[in-house]
């Protein structure tokens, strides 16, 4: 088969990368510009430098526009692989090849269609999540599935770590879809529209921790801000704090909802909800940054005080 692959980032280049080791031949490769937007440069690996130390066509692009459709018109693609495109793709473009376009999503439609979804997975308390093979059509992520593989999520894992288990997950999934779509094998299942769960881009605000949270919550929220992510954080007697390891207590405390109290040694912040009837553990911070230092819990909360939303 001939395919014209989409891509950018490291899941971009990865996808090319089993493209490439594949029997099928690869006829362009679309990808975006380098950017200096620095949540896009934490995975950069260069699906241009891949593309070009093969031989493969190569065009730059924002937007999948009327240059773009002309050149994928003219390499006659049988299928069109896309993996981390952030631009809108029209049904001229998707529905044009004569398998159309397989999307590569890295969670287990149709739960967690959008953005940043390993990482929602891990904060929202998923006990899975995987990637997901599925053909392109007018909606984001919602399109019949032809692949899925899932991996369990641990309870100690981060984010970090679960986005590169998730990566490892291409190459045999690209495999498996190209298998069916060559050997007249496909069986397509449609998406459950009901069960959809759809999480918007990720900001800075999205980092900032809610001490209402109760402590399994928080913590599991530190664990999915891992580095290179922006980490969870919060304020400290004016300063902006990064939470970078916690842990949830093994007493119970009682108070209000970012209270610090030295104890188990660290700087445990009671949590709640209802955390004024005591019956909440906390969590219990163990490493933190402030200033670009790090700090242990302990030496850093010795004077107690209160973590909240804003310097104040």
């Amino acid at each position: 088969m001939r395919i014209v692959s989409f891509g950018f980032q490291t899941w971009g280049r990865k996808t090319l990368q089993a493209l490439i080791d594949s029997e099928h031949e690869v006829v362009l490769a679309v990808t975006h510009p380098a950017s200096e937007d620095s949540y896009k440069g934490i995975w950069s690996d260069s699906v241009q430098e891949l593309a070009r130390e093969h031989g493969i066509p190569l065009h730059l692009t924002e937007h999948a526009d009327a240059e773009t459709i002309d050149l994928v018109k003219r390499a006659e693609p049988d299928v069109i692989v896309v993996n981390s495109w952030y631009t809108w793709m029209p049904a001229e473009l998707y529905d044009m090849p004569t398998y159309g376009t397989l999307n590569l999503h890295d969670s287990l439609l149709p739960k967690f269609t959008g953005f940043s979804p390993v990482l929602w997975a891990l904060i929202s308390g998923a006990t899975e999540f995987g990637l997901t093979v599925h053909r392109m059509d007018d909606q984001l992520d919602t399109g019949d599935i032809l692949v899925q593989h899932s991996l369990p999520i641990g309870p100690r894992a981060t984010g970090t770590e679960l986005v590169l288990a998730g990566m490892e997950l291409i190459p045999g999934a690209i495999h498996e879809a190209l298998a069916a779509l060559s050997s007249g094998t496909v069986q397509w299942r449609p998406q459950d529209k009901a069960a959809r769960t759809y999480f918007h881009k990720r900001s800075d605000r999205d980092s900032r921790i809610d001490w209402h949270w109760n402590a399994t919550d928080l913590e599991r929220f530190v664990r999915a801000l891992s580095a290179p992510y922006p980490r969870a954080y919060s304020h400290y007697r004016g300063e902006r704090i990064e939470v970078l390891e916690a842990d949830v207590s093994t007493a119970r405390y009682g108070g209000t909802p970012g209270r610090v109290i030295v104890q188990e040694g660290g700087g445990v912040v009671v949590c709640g909800p209802d955390a004024h009837r005591g019956e909440n553990h906390g969590l219990l911070i163990t490493r933190v940054r402030a200033g670009g230092v790090e700090h242990s819990g302990a030496e850093f909360f010795r004077r107690g005080g209160y973590l909240t939303d804003a310097a104040e």
